[in-house]
C-alpha cells in the first residue's frame, strides 16, 4: 500500500514546493502592484486621464495573450517538456533559439501594426471615448508609446515557458516585482517633479519590460541556455507549436472579446456612470491577487507535470495531480470569496480612498469587487481545468467551452448594466466564469473516465467551512470597536484564517490536516534546535 502512495505523495510535495516559490514571487509582485495602484489611484482617481492609460496599457497587454503566457501555456511548455525528454544539449539548444526568433519576428509585426491602427483599436475597445475628442486623442497617443512593451513582455513569457520547462520558477516568479518596481518609481517622480503624469508613467512600463527581460535572460543562461543565431528557422517542433497555437489563439481571441466587451459596456458612461473602466480596473487588480497568488501559481507549477504524466500515458498519476490541484484551489479561494463580498467597500477604502480617489470610486469599485469575487473559485478552477487539456495538447475544448460562455456573458452584460450599472458587468463574467468550470469540469471527468474523488463533497466541506467564517467576519467588522480601520482588517485577516482552520479541521478537510502537520513539524524542528537537541 504504501508503495503506491509515495510516488504521488512525493509529486505533491513537489508540486506544493514549486507553487511556493511561484506563490512567493507573486505575493512580493502583487503587494508591489498594491503600492503601485495606491500611487495610481492618488495620482489619477477614476478620471479622464485613468481611463485613458488604463485603455491604452490594456490593449498591448490583451495582444500579448495571444502569443505570450497564454501561448506559453498552451503550446511551447507541452511540446518543449516532450522534446526536453527525446533530446538534450545543442539540439535542444536549437530549438529554444529557433523559438525565439520566431517570437520575435510575431512580437515585432504586432507592434508595428498595432502603432497604425491605434486610432481604430481605440475606437474599437472604448467606443464611448468618441463622444469625448481629448479623451480619445490622449488614448490613441499613449497606446502607440505603450505598443512597443507587447515586444518585451511577450520575449519575457517565452523566455519564463523555457525555464518552466526546466522547472525553474525563481526568476519566472520575481521578475514580474520589476515591472512595478518601475511604474512606482516613475509615479513618485511623476508626483514630485512633473506636471503632466502620463509620459513619467510610460516610461515606467517601459522600463520595467526592459529589466523583466533582462532577468529571465540571465536565468537562462544560468541553466545554460546561449543566445545564438539559428541556421534555419524550420523544425518539427516548430510546426507542432504553430498547430497547437492556432486554436489557442483563436481562444486567446475569445477571452479578448470578453475583455472588449467588459470595456465597451463599462465606457458607456451614460448607462453605467463614470469612471466604469477604472473601477473593473482597480476592482481586477484586488480579484487577481489571489488568483496570481495561488490559482496562476498553481497552474504553472501543474503544467509541466501534467505535461510529463501525459506523455507517459500515466493517466493515473495525472488525475490524482489534477484533483489534487482543484482541491487545493476551493481550500484557499472559498474563504476569500466570502471575504472579499462581505468587505468589498472597506477593502477599496483603505486601499485607494486618497487623492483624486473619492467616496464615489470607492461604491462603484466596491460593488464591482463584490460581483467579481462570486466568480472566484470558478475563475480559479478554470486556470487548473484548461492546464490539463493543455497538458493533453488539446487546445480546442477551452476555446470551444469559452466562446459558447462568451455569448452568455456578453447578452448577461448587456442585460445587467443598466439595472446594476458597473455591479452589472462584474456579474455577467462571474455567472459566465462558474458556467465555464462546470462545463470544463464535466467534459475532463468524462475524458479521463471519472476523476474518482469526492471532489464534491471535499468543496461543500470547504464552502461550509467558508460561511461559518464569513458570519465571523461579518459579526467582528460590524460590532468590534477599533480606532484604526486597518489594524482592525489586519486583525480581522489573521483571526479569520485561524477560525477557518480551526473550521476545515472540525469537518476534516484535508489540506487543513496537512497545514496543521506542517505548522507541528516546524515548531517540534525549532523546539528541538532552541534546546540544542
Amino acid at each position: 500500500m504504501s508503495t503506491t502512495k509515495s510516488p504521488h505523495k512525493d509529486s505533491h510535495r513537489s508540486l506544493i514546493q514549486s507553487t511556493s516559490i511561484l506563490a512567493l514571487g507573486t505575493l512580493s509582485s502583487r503587494i508591489l502592484g498594491f503600492l503601485r495602484d495606491i500611487v495610481l489611484a492618488r495620482l489619477l482617481g477614476t478620471g479622464m486621464k485613468a481611463d485613458a492609460f488604463f485603455v491604452a496599457f490594456k490593449i498591448p497587454n490583451l495582444f500579448r495573450d495571444l502569443i505570450g503566457e497564454g501561448a506559453t501555456n498552451a503550446a511551447v511548455i507541452p511540446v518543449l517538456s516532450e522534446y526536453k525528454e527525446k533530446e538534450q544539449g545543442r539540439a535542444f539548444a536549437d530549438l529554444v533559439g529557433i523559438l525565439r526568433v520566431w517570437a520575435l519576428i510575431i512580437l515585432g509585426v504586432m507592434t508595428v501594426s498595432g502603432i497604425f491602427l491605434a486610432p481604430f483599436i481605440v475606437r474599437l475597445m472604448a467606443p464611448g471615448f468618441i463622444a469625448d475628442p481629448e479623451k480619445l486623442f490622449l488614448t490613441v497617443h499613449l497606446t502607440r508609446w505603450l505598443f512597443p512593451y507587447l515586444i518585451l513582455i511577450g520575449l519575457t513569457a517565452y523566455s519564463m515557458g523555457v525555464l518552466f520547462t526546466f522547472r525553474s520558477f525563481t526568476a519566472p516568479a520575481f521578475g514580474p516585482c520589476l515591472l512595478n518596481i518601475a511604474m512606482i518609481g516613475s509615479a513618485l517622480i511623476c508626483l514630485r517633479f512633473m506636471k503632466e503624469p502620463l509620459a513619467g508613467l510610460v516610461w515606467g512600463v517601459l522600463i520595467g519590460g526592459i529589466l523583466q527581460l533582462a532577468f529571465q535572460w540571465r536565468a537562462m543562461s544560468r541553466i545554460g541556455i546561449q543566445s545564438s543565431r539559428p541556421k534555419t528557422l524550420r523544425h518539427p517542433a516548430v510546426i507542432r507549436i504553430g498547430r497547437l497555437l492556432i486554436p489557442r489563439m483563436v481562444g486567446a481571441g475569445v477571452y479578448q472579446l470578453t475583455v472588449f466587451i467588459d470595456t465597451f459596456c463599462a465606457s458607456l458612461s451614460m448607462i453605467v456612470g463614470e469612471g466604469g473602466i477604472s473601477a473593473i480596473y482597480y476592482a481586477n487588480r484586488i480579484i487577481q491577487c489571489p488568483m496570481g497568488i495561488f490559482s496562476v501559481a498553481m497552474a504553472s507549477a501543474v503544467l509541466p507535470t501534467l505535461s510529463g504524466l501525459a506523455s507517459k500515458n500515466d493517466v493515473v498519476s495525472l488525475k490524482k495531480t489534477l484533483v489534487f490541484s482543484l482541491e487545493n484551489i476551493f481550500f484557499v479561494m472559498c474563504p476569500i470569496t466570502i471575504g472579499l463580498v462581505l468587505l468589498s467597500e472597506p477593502i477599496i477604502r483603505i486601499f485607494f480612498q486618497r487623492g483624486e480617489f473619492g467616496l464615489y470610486s470607492t461604491m462603484i469599485t466596491a460593488s464591482a469587487l463584490s460581483y467579481y469575487a462570486i466568480g472566484l473559485f470558478s475563475f480559479g478552477g478554470i486556470k487548473i481545468l484548461v492546464t490539463a487539456f493543455h497538458a493533453l495538447q488539446d487546445t480546442r475544448t477551452p476555446v470551444t467551452v469559452a466562446a459558447l460562455c462568451l455569448v452568455v456573458n456578453a447578452v448577461l452584460n448587456f442585460i445587467l448594466m443598466f439595472p446594476m450599472k458597473v455591479g452589472g458587468i462584474a456579474l455577467a463574467s462571474s455567472v459566465a466564469g462558474t458556467l465555464d468550470f462546470l462545463i470544463l469540469f464535466y467534459v475532463i471527468d468524462r475524458r479521463l473516465g471519472g476523476l474518482d474523488s469526492d471532489l464534491f463533497l471535499y468543496f461543500l466541506k470547504v464552502l461550509a467551512a467558508a460561511f461559518l467564517t464569513g458570519i465571523g467576519i461579518f459579526w467582528f467588522w460590524n460590532h468590534v470597536p477599533f480606532a484604526d480601520e486597518i489594524f482592525k482588517f489586519i486583525v480581522l485577516g489573521i483571526g479569520s484564517v485561524l477560525f477557518y482552520e480551526a473550521a476545515c479541521l472540525f469537518l476534516r478537510v484535508k489540506q487543513a490536516q496537512a497545514v496543521r502537520d506542517w505548522v507541528k513539524e516546524r515548531f517540534g524542528r525549532q523546539r528541538k534546535t532552541d534546546e540544542g537537541i
